[in-house]
């Protein structure tokens, strides 16, 4: 594995998370997100309520009509708006905001980030203080193509996964404008500013 694709050189707090151990890729993790949530869910503190295997702590605002599949973890002083999808194994850490009509899927969000209203989340890990404008969406699966592997070009090279879903892996303070789309496979920088209407693909080079 390239060392520039280490999830902590995007994700700073990744390594002191419950999942920082071992050095893995972003995609290696999202595909075992159901696991490693589940088994988190022992180790967390006398601060959450646990129902099955969901748990959310005491500070967490939730509105009616979210919906929780579990495995999942809602950290504290999280919010979770009236028709906030959450499913297939996710982890929220402190102070997130899930918006209304937004869907998150087998993804890790880090301290102080945010999904609007009406984004779509799939197979990722999002860093810290990251937001996406309405509308915008990280895909997570190639439905457009006959052979599913995700494929993506980074730093000049070509970069083959081996999963067939994978969304992105969004570095801390990233910034998504209104109605753009990452496409699967995408790995976004620290401190990225992506223009609304923007579709970022980097698939394009292959």
């Amino acid at each position: 594995m390239s060392a520039d694709l280490r999830i902590a050189q995007f994700v700073t707090s990744w390594p002191d998370s419950p999942f920082g151990r071992g050095d893995h890729c972003a995609w290696q993790v999202t595909q075992r997100a159901v696991q490693l949530v589940g088994a988190t869910l022992h180790y967390l503190d006398d601060g959450y309520r646990r129902e099955g295997d969901i748990a959310v702590h005491r500070t967490v605002t939730i509105e009616s009509g979210a919906v929780l599949k579990g495995p999942a973890i809602i950290g504290p002083g999280c919010f979770l708006a009236a028709g906030a999808y959450l499913r297939g194994g996710v982890f929220l850490d402190e102070n997130c905001i899930i918006g209304p009509g937004c869907e998150l899927k087998s993804s890790f969000m880090f301290k102080g980030s945010k999904l609007a209203h009406f984004n779509f989340v799939g197979d990722s890990i999002l860093g810290a203080d990251v937001n996406l404008e309405a509308g915008a969406i990280i895909a997570n699966h190639r439905n457009e193509w006959e052979e599913k592997a995700i494929r993506l070009v980074f730093d000049g090279q070509v970069v083959e996964p081996g999963v067939d879903k994978f969304g992105a892996l969004v570095g801390d303070h990233v910034r998504i404008g209104a109605n753009a789309v990452i496409a699967p496979g995408a790995i976004i920088g620290r401190g990225t500013k992506i223009p609304r209407l923007t579709l970022i693909d980097q698939s394009s080079g292959l």
